[in-house]
This record gives C-alpha cells, sequence and structure tokens, in this order.
C-alpha cells in the first residue's frame, strides 16, 4: 500500500525521490488520523512555507484527481497530510498479498554476500549466556538477511588460540590429571583456569610458564599442539550439544588457528605500508591521531596478538567470499577494539573498511546478578536452556497434561522463551530476566506469543474447513478488531526490512507481539466460527494469515511454534 501512496505523492512532490517519500510515510497512533501520514516538516525550509500550509496545498492538489476506489478521503492537520484509505479496497489487497507464499520476502539482497561472525565461543571455556547472546542475535540476523535474498555465510569463529592455552597447559600439568579431564570435560578446565589465575597472584612466574608454553604452541610444539587439540575436541563436543538445542548451525568453524600461516603476511605487509611502530620490543601501528589507543600486533615475545588474526582474517574472506558486507557480533565491551581492527583495515588502503560492521550488544543480567567468567562464578548456557526447557514441561503436564509430543514442545516452549526474551529489546540493551516473567504465558513472553499461534491454528483445525476451499469478502472484515489485524499484516514487510536495515531483530519481536495481542483481541470479541457462512470464511483467512505470519516472524527470531500447548 506504502507503494501506491509514494507513487501518488511523488507525482506533487518533485524535491523528493520514491525511497525518501517512503521513509517519511508512516501510520498514525490513532485511526480517526488516518491509515497513513506524510509530515510535511522536513520540507518546510526547503519549500519556504509552514509545514501546515504545504499539507493544506498538497491536500487541494490530491483532491482535484483523487482516485475514491483508493482513497476515501484526504485531511490536512498540524502540518500532516492523513489519507484515509478505501477499506475494502485496503483490504483485499493486503489480504491477496499476504496469501502469497513470498510475503515478506525481498530481492534487495539478491547477489550481495554477508558474512556474519557470530558466537564465537572460547575453547577450553565454558558455553555461557554471553555466548548465548551472540548466538541468538547472529542466527537471527542470517535469518533476516536471508529473507532480503542475501548470500549469508554463518561463521563461527572460534576462540581457539591465545595466551590462555597457555595457562591452561601449566595449570593442567600442576593440578589435574586426564582422567579429570575426560570425567569432567570443560567443567575441569574451568575448575583449573581459576586456580591458575589464585596461584599466579602469589607465583608471578606461573605466567612466565604460560607464556613459554603458548610461544611452543605458535612454534608447533608436539606436546603443547597435542594437548590444545585435546582441549578443543572436548569443548566442540559441549557447544555442540547447545547448538542443537538452539537449533543453530554454522557454515564455517573456522577458529583463531586457521589464520596463523597467515599472520606473517600481515605483518609484513603492516610493515612494508609504513604502519608498524616499535614499542618497548612489541610491534603497533599508532592510532593516535584518531584518539585511539595503539593497536597492538604482535607482543614484545614475537607471539601473536588478537588484532593481527583478525586483520588476517578480514583479509581471508573478502579475498574468498568476496562479501559485501562482513558483521560481528561481540559484547559491548569490544567495541574500541574492533574500531582499532577496522581502523588499521583502512590504513592499509582497503576501501571496504566501511563494509565492516560490528554489531555490539549488551550485558547479561539473571536474577539481577551480573556474570562473571574469570572467578567461576558463571552461568552456564546449557543449565539456562535446560532449565527452560524443565519448567516448560511442568507447566504444560500442568495446563495441558494429555499434550502430544510434550518433550518436543516444552524444547520450543523453553528455547523460545530465552531467545524472545532477548530479542524483544535493543541489543545494546542489557538483558535482565526472571524466571516467571520469561516464562509467563499471559504478558510480553515468547510463549505468549506461541500460545496464540496454536490458539489461532487450534480454531481452523475446528472449523473443518481447508483454507484452500475458502474466500473472504472484504466488506466482513470492516469492524474495527478485522481491520486493525489488516493493518498490522500490512506493517509485517516493514518490520522486517527495519530490522535488517538497523541490524535490530527487536522490530520483528515487538511487532509480532502486538500481532499477537492484536488477534487475542480479535479472538474474544468477534465470533470467528459465525452462523454466517461468509463471515465465518471471512475470519478464518484472516485467522489462517494471523498464524501464517506469526510462525514465519518467530522463526526469524530463531523461535518454533508448536501445533498445540
Amino acid at each position: 500500500m506504502k507503494k501506491e501512496l509514494c507513487s501518488l505523492l511523488k507525482d506533487y512532490l518533485d524535491g523528493l525521490d520514491i525511497n525518501e517519500i517512503k521513509n517519511l510515510l508512516e501510520v498514525p497512533p490513532q485511526n480517526e488520523l488516518g491509515d497513513y501520514s506524510f509530515p510535511c516538516f522536513s520540507l518546510a525550509k526547503k519549500l519556504h512555507k509552514s509545514p501546515n500550509i504545504i499539507a493544506e496545498s498538497l491536500k487541494q492538489n490530491i483532491d482535484k484527481s483523487l482516485d475514491k476506489t483508493f482513497i476515501e478521503n484526504v485531511s490536512a492537520a498540524g502540518g500532516y497530510l492523513n489519507f484515509f484509505i478505501n477499506k475494502e479496497y485496503y483490504i483485499n489487497k493486503v489480504l491477496n498479498n499476504a496469501l502469497d507464499e513470498n510475503f515478506g520476502k525481498s530481492n534487495i539482497g539478491i547477489g550481495k554476500t554477508i558474512c556474519i561472525d557470530y558466537s564465537s565461543p572460547n575453547i577450553a571455556k565454558n558455553f555461557h549466556v554471553g555466548h548465548l547472546r551472540t548466538t541468538i542475535i547472529g542466527n537471527s540476523l542470517y535469518k533476516i538477511f536471508s529473507k532480503q535474498g542475501y548470500n549469508v555465510i554463518r561463521i563461527n569463529h572460534l576462540g581457539d588460540w591465545g595466551t590462555q592455552f597457555g595457562k591452561l597447559i601449566v595449570a593442567y600439568k600442576n593440578w589435574s590429571s586426564k582422567e579429570l579431564v575426560e570425567q569432567n570435560g570443560i567443567a575441569e578446565l574451568l575448575r583449573i583456569y581459576v586456580i591458575f589465575h589464585d596461584e599466579a597472584d602469589k607465583n608471578p612466574n606461573l605466567i612466565n610458564e604460560a607464556r613459554a608454553w603458548f610461544v611452543k604452541m605458535e612454534s608447533k610444539d608436539k606436546e603443547a599442539l597435542e594437548i590444545w587439540k585435546w582441549f578443543y575436541d572436548i569443548s566442540i563436543i559441549e557447544f555442540n550439544r547447545i547448538y542443537k538445542l538452539l537449533d543453530v548451525e554454522f557454515d564455517y568453524y573456522t577458529g583463531e588457528s586457521f589464520y596463523l600461516d597467515k599472520l606473517q603476511a600481515v605483518v609484513y605487509e603492516l610493515d612494508d605500508k609504513n604502519l608498524l611502530v616499535h614499542s618497548q620490543g612489541a610491534k603497533i601501528v599508532d592510532l593516535d591521531k584518531y584518539c585511539m589507543p595503539p593497536c597492538l600486533i604482535t607482543k614484545s615475545d614475537g607471539s601473536s596478538i588478537y588484532a593481527v588474526r583478525d586483520i588476517a582474517t578480514i583479509l581471508y574472506r573478502k579475498n574468498t567470499f568476496k562479501f559485501d558486507k562482513c558483521i560481528y557480533v561481540t559484547g559491548m565491551e569490544q567495541m574500541l577494539y574492533f574500531s582499532q581492527v577496522f581502523k588499521v583495515i583502512e590504513l592499509m588502503g582497503y576501501s571496504f573498511y566501511n563494509n565492516l560492521i560490528h554489531i555490539p550488544y549488551g550485558l547479561v543480567y539473571l536474577e539481577g546478578a551480573k556474570l562473571s567468567t574469570r572467578d567461576g562464578n558463571i552461568v552456564y548456557a546449557e543449565e539456562i536452556l535446560n532449565e527452560a526447557i524443565k519448567r516448560a514441561l511442568i507447566t504444560i503436564e500442568d495446563k495441558n497434561p494429555s499434550l502430544a509430543n510434550k518433550e518436543n514442545v516444552a524444547k520450543s516452549v523453553g528455547v523460545g522463551a530465552i531467545i524472545f526474551n532477548d530479542l524483544i529489546n535493543t541489543i545494546v540493551k542489557n538483558v535482565d530476566f526472571t524466571w516467571d516473567r520469561v516464562l509467563n504465558y499471559n504478558g510480553g513472553t515468547g510463549p505468549y506469543v506461541q500460545y496464540t499461534c496454536a490458539r489461532a491454528k487450534s480454531v481452523l483445525r475446528k472449523s473443518n474447513i481447508s483454507i484452500d476451499n475458502i474466500h473472504f469478502n472484504a466488506k466482513n472484515l470492516t469492524d474495527a478488531n478485522s481491520y486493525e489485524l489488516v493493518k498490522l499484516i500490512d506493517q509485517y514487510p516493514q518490520a522486517i526490512n527495519e530490522s535488517a536495515s538497523k541490524y535490530e531483530p527487536h522490530f520483528i519481536a515487538r511487532y509480532v507481539l502486538l500481532l499477537a495481542q492484536t488477534f487475542n483481541k480479535f479472538y474474544h470479541e468477534c465470533s470467528i466460527i459465525n452462523d454466517d457462512d461468509e463471515v465465518k470464511n471471512s475470519r478464518l483467512v484472516l485467522t489462517y494469515i494471523i498464524q501464517k505470519i506469526i510462525s514465519d516472524a518467530m522463526n526469524l527470531l530463531g523461535i518454533k511454534c508448536p501445533d498445540e500447548m
């Protein structure tokens, strides 16, 4: 519908292109203000007229050739041009579009490639709820961009290299055994990692030992690499259990170790371009003139550091995938770091630095407590997910004990509750949740939306009518409740586009929550299985579209909607 309005307005707004008009068009907060509004404030300076006069002038010009089959009325008020669409025309247009299997898809990304770097847990460290956030956000962005036609490459850049492995080797040799690691996995590695830091405070020589072991790793020492590979394999087994719970997959598991043979070429290139500065034995790129600390490339002992590995990664991905965008989903604490790395790419003369995007997210608080990783006070993602599934199953046993496939439904509801709670707000906002709120079936939660979808599907089943055999009549959907749903249906593609353009899945999450709330109002106030067949069929088609969009929108968030709950 926006497309038709944009074409109409373009005839009277020579200074604006279609996209500018489209971005200005908005849906008024109240129905009495129209179906769409065009604010004239941004035109005032250009046209040297007040917004009120501009709106009134546009109204008079449009009135002269108004097609009432499309627009019933146009009004000018408070600097806005308000459009009242012909309801039956609008309903027919929107619902026929929504019935198309490609509704919500776009071709904006056809022929373009996006790399998304997300999840990226550290080998030999447990997958905690911070990693859960990046995994949830990255997976949703992958689905959203795929919906827009992009070729999306999902990359799990494992933290499988660095001085922490030197620390772990020292810790393993001093305070653990093969049997304990085999038996307890990452939990044992975490235990000895904490011990190492406690002991290193008393014995600084342990730090030197750890550095020496990491240098051995970089020198391809057989024993060092065997222990490292063992830690790696144990970690992957545990990570894959979590990805299975989340239904998350990756195209590539290429960790930092994959790029080791590409690091020296980066150092040479930085040196050739006169970007390297020697500082106390280390090599850095000076970023002082850009108001940033220096970017450390190699340490004084010659070992590599994160930055040079990430620079090598970026160059490899550009050469290999020819990406149009490369997106990194990490915590806010890494904002400065990625600004440094991207600036170095720019200084190296690569014009694609503008296509490197860091998407930062906020901290996670569980029941009000901030999570920590170094002191061992860590909350594991797998524990959170399993607890959510367990609580969801208890609720199902209480409310619907005869439900089939209870365990599968509990998994979808429990995991979906965690995901929805993460994505309902802007991703830079800290996540703080309590179990009662996250799993509430009556509030603004994932289970509430899933239950609404199941309710709509139940109505369709009870009707005993195949949706392929019925048709709607727009005149039966002009009541306030039905029409409000039609208007929301029309906004679904916009919610997807906004989530993609702003890298914010919360636009879809909030949209689908509002759609669920509006459908529940319609469900309670309108008799769907009506005595009048024409009314019944029209409302059933509307109900079918609602459950279709809810399922699709929730899938874009990474959430499944069970048929029954």
